[in-house]
């Protein structure tokens, strides 16, 4: 049986496991599953923050979040899983209604499962996303205008804003940086927050599509509470510990 109150090499790596497992940790439970005291975790948590391994929030601590990539190189991760969930999401979309679709590589793979003959209104401020739709001969296409971020491979800035607050959306599928069931829905970049806040408060109803790596993960700048989006949509094989209960639905891609 591992001694973790004599080792603390042992305790970090025991929760660095842990954390790669779930995405988060408890404070109380890891002090009962060691033998350890709270102080103690406490303790061993600050330093593994200060390493970089770890972000700590109240009661614990979560996985670190990293970096996102450009737009091109995000496109190319995970593409199996995307297409699932643009699969899914395409499936919620109702006839004769406006929907947002939020830059994003998840949601640029969800054009393809839009039907061709669906009336809608399809607003975006992702270049890409609107190249891809520009021969769709039902329904009207908008792209909104700005100044082009290459990061996020959206429009974004005060222009952009000031079209949103115009606007009113039946749907709105927006992009997840980081979820975390306390901490709530996260950005990496300020100008990408704040334009979410926006299109959030002009839609009725928010779904989040969410690949497993942004699962119990907080970027810099916090977006919304997990009460404000109304449908997340996972894969079969993403852990949804913590969400369960919240005021959200939850509904597995296959």
């Amino acid at each position: 049986m591992t001694d973790y109150d004599a080792f603390p090499e042992q305790r970090q790596a025991r929760i660095q496991e842990i954390l790669a497992k779930t995405g988060r940790v408890i404070g109380t439970d890891l002090a009962r599953d060691m033998g350890v005291s709270e102080h103690t975790i406490r303790r061993d948590l600050q330093q593994m923050a200060r390493k970089g391994l770890c972000k700590k929030v109240y009661g614990g601590a979560i996985s670190e979040f990293k970096q996102s990539a450009i737009f091109d190189v995000r496109a190319a991760d995970n593409v199996e899983e995307k297409s699932c969930l643009a699969r899914k999401c395409a499936q919620l979309i109702r006839e004769n209604t406006c929907i947002f679709l939020d830059a994003g590589s998840t949601y640029l793979a969800m054009v393809e499962y839009i039907p061709e003959d669906m009336e809608i209104t399809i607003v975006t401020n992702s270049p890409q996303i609107a190249a891809a739709l520009s021969s769709r001969a039902k329904g009207e296409l908008i792209l909104l205008g700005g100044k082009v971020n290459h990061l996020t491979g959206s429009t974004l800035g005060s222009d952009t804003v000031n079209q949103v607050r115009e606007m009113l959306f039946d749907q709105t599928f927006i992009g997840v940086c980081g979820l975390d069931s306390q901490v709530g829905l996260s950005a990496v970049y300020y100008e990408d927050a704040c334009f979410k806040k926006e299109i959030l408060s002009q839609s009725n109803e928010v779904v989040a599509a969410v690949t497993q790596d942004k699962m119990s993960k907080v970027a810099r700048y916090k977006v919304a509470q997990c009460d404000d989006i109304d449908i997340i949509i996972v894969s079969q094989d993403t852990n949804v510990s913590g969400f369960e209960n919240l005021n959200m639905h939850i509904e597995r891609a296959s």
